[in-house]
């Protein structure tokens, strides 16, 4: 019989009651087969519920970040945001003047190389000085190799020869001249060239030296620390073998930085022409001329027309480093008001939410810091876009209105003038902002739907997990018609014992009424004791 759970005991005047729950599954019996696979399949269904449960919280958190929350006070200030810098732009920023920003980023350039080279050892002050020094002092060898093979040209060759580029790919290729003594060009259809340089074979020797000599020296490390292992059954020490591997590549790493400061040296030489064009000529392409020089030299590419524009770019518009330098001097002044904007708009919003947690949390320990910052939402995203967008709007407002009283309404010079005050900045910052407003919003529609698909699995869990307790009740059932027949089944057996056990006594009383005269006989005075021991 199972052990009650818990007894109950409940007394009214004379009338006492018992109740006891006792579990379903008697634990000092075996659990049948079906009694096992119902349990483990609760347990299997339970588990999976937990699990898609923990799925549904996370997307639950995700689908609230990517939720746009923002009420009208919030994109008042948006808007009221997005006027106050449009103004700004408007009367602090003004017209796009690229010739004013080329003199300043020229001088900026010349400056700078004359420095550069004082600090190397230039005690000169004429610019044409400063360049000759710097390229004597960091010659490179690849410099006019392409003269006579028709690949590159004077004008060009900054561009097309990779090792002149202020990129990673152009310490890369400056490495490569440097050890393997080999040059490495894109002209201006896309096409690589690797150009041999004549070198002495001592002169490649003495360049191989220090790598040389590091692989020696890793190899003898490497011998020793074999050693230490099979003496000692341990490993060196790790700090121990970090000195012991830099002490080890010294010599190559040394060789590297040389490569590397030489490939910076001669970089400088070239950023303001030639010696013989100082202030003048074609400087060295800046970093986005080359990441797209270098873009465009990709399989997929060369056989666009991306290289001729790019290299058209370079020697007809003359947009080297610093042209380049202008362009990123003047957007970073349109970048002013953009920023203004940018900043108000998160201060607002952090102020206004940080408000509402510590209205709802009492105390600042218990405050969500995760909803108060600025970002990572699409409430803050869905301000920045009206913010940044009523700047656009503001913008080119007051480029159209300053154009037209300008220069009137000549289709041509009303739309030039236009673009000049145009701020390029603002108007990327809402591109921007549109774009990743429509990727929340799209990226919450999916969260939704899988939203939907779990909740769809927790349902048919929710359905087995159902049917489950409905075979476990149906088997309760099932267990107590079992017990109720054995009851049945016993109360029968008791009764006709019960009648067995009257008839027994029956037929014994008829024998003791026979046997009165032989007991009297024989044991006289033993009924009338009996007699009054049943009256007491």
């Amino acid at each position: 019989m199972n052990t009650p759970i818990i007894t109950l005991k409940t007394e009214d005047d004379d009338f006492q009651t018992d109740f006891e729950i006792i579990p379903v599954v008697n634990a000092t019996e075996p659990l049948t087969k079906e009694q096992l696979e119902i349990i483990d399949g609760l347990k299997d269904v339970d588990e999976d519920i937990r699990k898609i449960q923990v799925l549904i919280d996370e997307l639950d958190a995700d689908i609230e970040k990517l939720t746009n929350r923002a009420d009208g006070i919030d994109n008042m200030i948006a808007i009221g945001s997005g006027i106050l810098t449009g103004l700004i732009d408007s009367f602090f920023v003004g017209e796009f003047d690229f010739g004013l920003a080329k003199i300043h980023s020229d001088e900026q350039i010349n400056h700078f190389i004359q420095s550069y080279a004082k600090k190397k050892g230039y005690d000169g002050r004429s610019l044409e000085g400063a360049i000759k020094f710097l390229e004597n002092r960091y010659p490179v060898d690849q410099d006019n190799i392409w003269k006579g093979k028709g690949f590159s040209s004077s004008r060009l060759h900054h561009l097309e020869d990779i090792a002149h580029h202020p990129t990673l790919l152009g310490l890369a290729a400056a490495i490569i001249v440097q050890f393997f003594k080999i040059g490495l060009f894109v002209d201006r259809n896309g096409k690589w060239h690797i150009e041999k340089i004549e070198t002495k074979p001592e002169t490649l020797l003495k360049i191989w030296l220090p790598i040389i000599i590091t692989g020696i020296l890793n190899w003898l490390v490497y011998l020793a620390e074999s050693k230490y292992v099979d003496k000692m059954g341990k490993e060196i020490p790790k700090p121990v073998h970090i000195f012991v591997k830099m002490l080890a590549n010294a010599p190559a790493v040394i060789s590297i930085l040389k490569v590397a400061n030489n490939w910076l040296g001669h970089l400088v030489s070239d950023m303001g022409g030639s010696k013989n064009t100082s202030g003048g000529g074609m400087g060295i392409p800046g970093l986005f001329i080359s990441l797209l020089k270098e873009i465009s030299s990709l399989p997929f590419l060369k056989n666009t027309n991306l290289p001729q524009i790019v290299s058209d770019l370079y020697s007809k518009d003359k947009f080297d480093m610093r042209n380049e330098l202008a362009v990123i001097e003047l957007l970073g002044k349109q970048a002013i008001p953009v920023l203004i904007n940018e900043c108000f708009v998160r201060c607002f919003y952090f102020v206004r939410q940080l408000i509402k947690e510590k209205e709802l949390h009492t105390e600042w320990k218990y405050v969500h810091w995760e909803n108060v910052m600025p970002w990572g939402n699409r409430t803050i995203n869905r301000m920045l876009t009206i913010s940044s967008g009523t700047f656009v709007v503001i913008d080119m407002a007051d480029a159209a209105i300053r154009s037209a009283l300008k220069n009137g309404v000549e289709p041509v010079t009303f739309f030039a003038n236009m673009i000049l005050r145009v701020n390029f900045v603002g108007l990327g910052r809402f591109a921007v902002a549109i774009g990743s407003d429509c990727y929340m919003g799209y990226r919450c529609k999916k969260l939704r739907d899988e939203r939907i698909r779990l909740q769809s699995q927790m349902l048919h869990l929710q359905t087995a997990k159902i049917y489950y307790k409905q075979a476990d009740m149906w088997m309760a059932a099932r267990n107590t018609e079992k017990a109720i027949c054995e009851m049945e089944n016993a109360a029968v057996v008791v009764i006709y014992y019960y009648i067995d056990s009257i008839n027994e006594i029956g037929e014994r009383l008829k024998k003791i009424v026979r046997y009165k005269t032989n007991i009297e006989k024989y044991n006289p005075g033993l009924l009338e004791n009996i007699s009054k021991k049943v009256r007491l």
